[in-house]
């Protein structure tokens, strides 16, 4: 399919965070810094679990999967953003519509991604003794193909209602990558199905994803409750602290981007918003879990001893 014509528009000019000539270095340097971080850690992380076989287990399999992610979708838009900063920002019209598809399809991924991770903890918690079977590699392997094909799905509900569209009246976008409210703001086409299937998918991925995430923890809560000592409860506690301080940040961040945009009415605050899910989150993800568990500082001191030794 020739997507060009489709549209009268064939190139797309992103306005990015801010038209201001002054600050395009300061934010050029900032969040080149952010990207840096990101990439390492998360190339890092990944890195480190698959050449150290004490992290081969189901919760390090998820964890993975999620620096894999959290890599590729910064990937997606941060180097075109950087260029932005330095330069008039284009994008073609196909390079726009695939950008759009690849960061709904990473965003969407990760959200099933956290809660295979919650699933992992409350088997781990609620049912010690069945772990082992419980989540077998073929579990996991088929919670992770889940979580990719429903962030596939999503990602071809958006992108193909968005093809659908003509763009002639209009070709800047108020943004820094192509999102899908962005684009529906100038498009000359009737845009109201395109609204009604991005609000029904991102509430069934949002409400699906955090709905499952808030009952595991029900559970895991009400199981922890029971522990007779304090360390025990501590112990548990600590074996989750992690994957709830990142289900908060990216669950919470989306949110509120998404709510500033949709309800406000205001595309900029919107988009200033979305730079933590977008930009800050994947940087924090490796911290979190590295900085916030023994096995990972560990495998982490002896593998550089012996690379440095």
């Amino acid at each position: 399919m020739n997507l060009g014509n489709i549209s009268s528009v064939t190139r797309f000019i992103l306005v990015g965070l801010s038209e201001e000539a002054e600050l395009q270095l300061p934010l050029f340097l900032v969040f080149l810094g952010i990207y840096v971080f990101t990439v390492v850690g998360n190339v890092g992380l990944t890195t480190l679990i698959v050449l150290n076989s004490s992290l081969h287990t189901p919760m390090y399999f998820f964890l993975l999967n999620l620096s894999i992610i959290d890599f590729c979708y910064s990937c997606v838009f941060t180097p075109k953003m950087l260029h932005g900063f330095v330069s008039e920002n284009t994008i073609s019209y196909v390079g726009c519509m695939t950008q759009l598809f690849l960061f709904c399809f990473f965003v969407n991924s990760e959200c099933y991604v956290l809660v295979s991770m919650a699933y992992d903890r409350f088997v781990a918690i609620c049912n010690p003794l069945l772990y082992t079977v419980t989540m077998s590699p073929q579990v996991c392997c088929l919670l992770m193909v889940g979580s990719y094909v429903i962030g596939f799905a999503g990602a071809m509900a958006h992108t193909g209602n968005m093809l659908r569209l003509t763009f002639c009246d209009s070709n800047v976008i108020d943004h820094y990558l192509c999102e899908v409210l962005p684009l529906l703001e100038i498009s000359c086409t009737n845009t109201y199905v395109n609204k009604l299937v991005f609000f029904i998918v991102v509430g069934v991925v949002i409400t699906g994803s955090s709905i499952s995430i808030f009952v595991s923890y029900a559970l895991i809560l009400s199981n922890i409750l029971r522990i007779p000592s304090a360390e025990g409860r501590s112990k548990a506690f600590n074996t989750c602290g992690s994957h709830i301080v990142a289900v908060a940040l990216f669950f919470g961040s989306g949110a509120f981007a998404y709510l500033t945009t949709s309800f406000s009415g205001s595309m900029g605050q919107g988009k200033l918003a979305s730079i933590f899910y977008t930009n800050v989150v994947p940087m924090l993800n490796p911290l979190i879990y590295s900085l916030r568990n023994k096995d990972v500082k560990l495998t982490l001191h002896k593998t550089l001893k012996r690379v440095l030794l």
